[in-house]
């Protein structure tokens, strides 16, 4: 076997870009930050940053998530919406060679959600940071006002990962607070899908499906009228039958 010579292969660079998912006023929103370097100076972006030498693709990806919002993430032996965490997976990855007019960069894109997060704050080259409606950068026609890079293409297939996913997984939890009603569980699907479900259908649903919510005993009025009764989530990962997006 002939011995490897790295000096023939080009070098490229690896980051980890983040796609951060909430719903924040019954609208689900995504974590953006003005970038305050070139390239794409003063562009909107995803959180993100380069893969250091000495750690992998999960650690890159939780440590820009902790910088970027303050959030660790949730210990996948528990429920995502126990309170340890944020929920966050490998999303796909973006190899385009001119996808970074710096130099070849290699982009694995995570996927993080959580409950209502706090205003954010901007770090590394951001100038600043934001939230905003999913449809603000989704709906964009041409290049003006769209993310930097091929961000809003990573965007786009987050969004779409958690609408297909929680379709047949209990991944909608991870937008609640540990403790939540079958009313606040409905409006992040309602958020996340952009569509209004029929309550009375969604309660049998959600209260019908094994493993999928947990009676918690207690009770709360803060959606205001009569007490509600406080879930959380349960042990099911899988959703049998599935929530079926509404056709629209």
């Amino acid at each position: 076997m002939s011995p490897y010579d790295p000096s023939a292969y080009p070098p490229f660079a690896v980051t980890v870009d983040l796609v951060v998912l909430t719903v924040r006023r019954h609208s689900l929103c995504a974590l953006t930050v003005r970038r305050g370097e070139p390239p794409f100076q003063g562009r909107w972006a995803l959180p993100g940053g380069f893969v250091k030498d000495d750690e992998d693709l999960a650690a890159a990806a939780a440590r820009e998530l902790v910088e970027e919002t303050g959030l660790c993430v949730h210990d996948p032996a528990t429920p995502a919406a126990s309170g340890n965490g944020a929920h966050l997976e490998q999303l796909a990855t973006y190899g385009d060679p001119q996808r970074d007019p710096r130099m070849r960069v290699v982009s694995v894109a995570h996927l993080a959600l959580a409950p209502d997060l706090p205003a954010p704050r901007a770090g590394g080259d951001a100038h600043s940071a934001r939230w905003a409606p999913v449809e603000t950068f989704l709906d964009q026609e041409g290049e003006q006002g769209s993310l930097a890079f091929d961000h809003s293409r990573i965007l786009g297939d987050g969004v779409e990962r958690a609408r297909s996913k929680i379709e047949y997984s209990s991944l909608a939890t991870a937008f609640c607070t540990p403790e939540f009603t079958v009313g606040e569980l409905r409006r992040v699907y309602e958020a996340v899908w952009g569509v209004a479900l029929d309550p009375r259908n969604f309660h049998r649903k959600v209260t019908g499906t094994p493993g999928f919510l947990v009676p918690t005993g207690g009770t709360t009025t803060r959606q205001g009228g009569r007490p509600a009764q406080l879930f959380r989530a349960g042990g099911a990962t899988l959703l049998n039958p599935p929530m079926l997006r509404p056709e629209v």
